[in-house]
């Protein structure tokens, strides 16, 4: 096990479950917590030790993470699932164990730790590996084939939404035109060549960093899976249950937003004189905007500098 991985505001997330559980308990029902994004276990060993009536439900696309997690949960192996699914199947695993609706679930989002860490994973453009970054390994795309087979325009597209990348047309164009003398199969490679043909400013991030997030997400299809999982999640709470999520960058964090906000807010005109029910909110916010980690967490966890954390409380079922 990976002795510096850290769960980023764990305190924080196990006192926003607790809401959740304290409203399962409330109505006479066993509370149900989801961690739709396992890793390392982290999170949920702390959920399970806080809460000794929690029945747990772990989900992870990556199978080193999901060993890694059991192993580190057999304590509580009476009270856990742990399943190898990506997030937006969370309905038919719930199907499969027969639960009907949950108290908490906890999403957080982007890279793992674990993944990072793991040179031959393709994760990092710091050190030389083969251009995976596949979250699942059990999927066929990886980053090598996406440079490989994808149009210019296509890889213009992805760097610059999913990367934000300024130079996206630059970089596309240079990547089809090389991969015709020599594939691009590894970090380094990749790396090299964007440190060459992007400026050199001091304000800018690791010039590789914006072309890699891009890759990522395209190879996992994160944006899309979380579009589609985080509403899933909302329907699956009972009353009183909560959402918590972590985002990491602006897109993962635009989403959630978005999402939050529109079962937060009512969806009548505002000129309306009375709101009719399926246009009443049916979230409450119990974070109020985004919450950050305190300097001290972030000086001692690198991967807390970015974080942003929402959550919410379904207090009504949402109306069609």
């Amino acid at each position: 096990m990976n002795a510096q991985h850290v769960p980023v505001l764990l305190a924080r997330v196990v006192e926003l479950i607790g809401v959740g559980v304290a409203a399962a308990r409330a109505q006479g029902i066993t509370p149900v917590v989801v961690d739709g994004t396992l890793g390392m276990g982290g999170h949920a060993e702390a959920v399970l030790t806080a809460f000794p009536d929690v029945h747990l439900v772990g989900l992870d696309r990556d199978r080193d993470a999901i060993a890694i997690a059991s192993a580190r949960l057999q304590p509580f192996a009476d009270r856990t699932d742990i399943v190898h699914a990506v997030d937006d199947e969370l309905p038919s695993v719930l199907d499969d164990l027969g639960i009907e609706a949950i108290s908490a679930i906890l999403l957080d989002l982007g890279v793992s730790s674990l993944q990072l860490d793991e040179d031959e994973r393709g994760f990092s453009y710091s050190r030389p590996a083969p251009l995976d970054m596949r979250m699942d390994q059990t999927q066929a795309l990886t980053a090598a084939e996406v440079l490989a087979t994808y149009s210019e325009a296509d890889l213009r597209r992805i760097l610059k939404d999913y990367g934000e990348e300024k130079m996206a047309g630059k970089i596309a164009k240079i990547i089809v035109a090389d991969r015709a003398e020599t594939p691009w199969t590894t970090s380094d490679q990749l790396a090299a060549m964007l440190t060459r043909v992007l400026p050199d400013t001091k304000k800018r991030s690791h010039p590789a960093k914006r072309t890699f997030q891009a890759l990522r997400i395209e190879v996992n299809d994160e944006l899309g899976v979380l579009r589609t999982a985080l509403p899933a999640a909302l329907e699956a709470l009972h009353l009183g249950g909560v959402a918590v999520i972590e985002s990491y960058q602006s897109l993962e964090d635009t989403i959630v937003k978005k999402i939050f906000r529109a079962g937060t807010h009512t969806q009548a005109p505002p000129d309306l004189p009375v709101v009719p029910e399926h246009m009443q909110p049916w979230l409450r916010e119990i974070v109020r905007g985004a919450e950050v980690a305190d300097e001290e967490e972030a000086e001692s966890n690198p991967r807390a500098k970015s974080v942003r954390l929402r959550a919410v409380e379904k207090i009504r079922e949402a109306q069609p």
